[in-house]
Formats: structure tokens, C-alpha cells, sequence
């Protein structure tokens, strides 16, 4: 069964256009990766320095092996170097 991963990262205003480019490209290394399904990126209307990225993978191990890939985890490394603290994760099924 299909599962949603939430990840909300924090950053200031002015971080924002090089925070852009670095969670498309996580997005385009994910799209490589078996059990990827989609993803989509948010940002808050009522707070412009929180994004929320919503993925659906086919299965929580697809979702792990990406989480622990070595491209993933230093893209992510530089996200958490511009927010200066680690993304938010909520695994979610379908009820």
C-alpha cells in the first residue's frame, strides 16, 4: 500500500531562493528511485518561511531506501546547512 511522507522544513526569507533549486533537485533524484510515486511542494500562507513537501512512495521500505541513499543524504545535508536545523519527517498510511 501506498504511503505519504510530510517533510516541513523552517527557513528565513532571505534563504529562499537557495532553498528552491536544492529541493527540486531532491525531487529529481527521487523520481529515479523505485517505489517513487509523486511529489509536491507547499509553502504557508500564513507563515512564507515554512514549506511543506508531500511525497507518496508505493512502500515504507521504498521510502527508506531513499531516506538512507547516500545522493539524498547529502542534498539533504546542504538543506540542513541553509535552514540550520533538520527537516521535519511524518510517515503516513492510507486509514
Amino acid at each position: 500500500m501506498a504511503i505519504k511522507i510530510l517533510i516541513k522544513r523552517h527557513l528565513s526569507a532571505d534563504k529562499i531562493r537557495e532553498l528552491l533549486p536544492l529541493v527540486k533537485k531532491m525531487r529529481t533524484l527521487a523520481t529515479n528511485q523505485p517505489g517513487y510515486i509523486s511529489g509536491e511542494t507547499l509553502r504557508s500562507l500564513e507563515n512564507p518561511g515554512e514549506y511543506l513537501v508531500i511525497s507518496t512512495w508505493l512502500s515504507l521500505q521504498d521510502w527508506r531506501n531513499w531516506f538512507e541513499n547516500p545522493e539524498r543524504l547529502a542534498v539533504q545535508k546542504e538543506i540542513d546547512a541553509l535552514t540550520g536545523k533538520a527537516a521535519e519527517y511524518q510517515l503516513y498510511d492510507y486509514a
